[in-house]
């Protein structure tokens, strides 16, 4: 099946005529599509589907199925098929083992700036995992319990490794959306309340097993 990528903002059409931003703008639009897990895996798109939809022509559709594909969020086949996707077992385990090695280090280098503000930040974003889950918006809930992460991340000050944990993020978003539905959950994830209880403790072993445990078991249930 072809999917047709239709932008979030309808504005799209507005942007400036430069290539550069017209590519960009198409590259950052798909890209969020992938890493939030409104495209299933293996879903099928064209250069010509993307420019249509984005009303750009074939060149910036092209520079950004580059870019995508060069990140991992897209592959493309040498007969030109670009498709989200469908990871094997092996390939979940290891961004499952790199998601643990990065995010736990991220983690563990924001407690010294886990100021009170940013709990309750944390607590007011799992809130809102917590009204996507109990409307069942798969989307939502992967944009929100992202947004609890890179929060966090961000007081960490290490850019270039928060920028490899979203790599990961987004060469995992077609399959989070895929497990989210296999789950069926009925509540917020349960560590996210441990790594709220940890940064307040300030308790570093709690909050790197927290952090451990919750980028991990669902992906290891998805590739049981």
């Amino acid at each position: 099946m072809v999917m047709p990528i239709k932008p979030s903002e309808p504005a799209v059409a507005a942007v400036s005529s430069q290539p550069g931003a017209v590519h960009d703008r198409v590259y950052r639009t798909l890209r969020s599509r992938i890493m939030f897990g409104e495209i299933m895996p293996g879903v099928s798109m064209t250069l010509r589907g993307i420019g249509t939809e984005f009303g750009v022509s074939m060149t910036p559709a092209r520079e950004a199925v580059r870019r995508l594909v060069a990140e991992g969020a897209l592959t493309m086949s040498s007969s030109g098929r670009i498709t989200t996707p469908e990871l094997t077992n092996e390939r979940i385990e290891e961004l499952a083992a790199l998601r643990a090695l990065i995010e736990v280090e991220l983690a563990s280098r924001a407690l010294p700036r886990a100021h009170m503000a940013l709990i309750e930040r944390l607590q007011a974003i799992n809130g809102t995992v917590a009204e996507a889950v109990a409307h069942r918006d798969a989307v939502s809930y992967i944009r929100t319990n992202l947004e609890f992460h890179r929060t966090l991340y961000l007081r960490a000050q290490a850019p270039a490794m928060l920028a490899m944990a979203e790599t990961v993020w987004l060469q995992m978003g077609p399959t989070m959306r895929a497990l989210y539905g296999r789950l069926r959950r009925t509540e917020p994830p349960h560590y996210h309340r441990l790594i709220i209880a940890a940064l307040r403790a300030g308790d570093e072993p709690g909050l790197r097993l927290a952090v451990r445990s919750d980028v991990t078991m669902g992906l290891r249930m998805l590739a049981t």
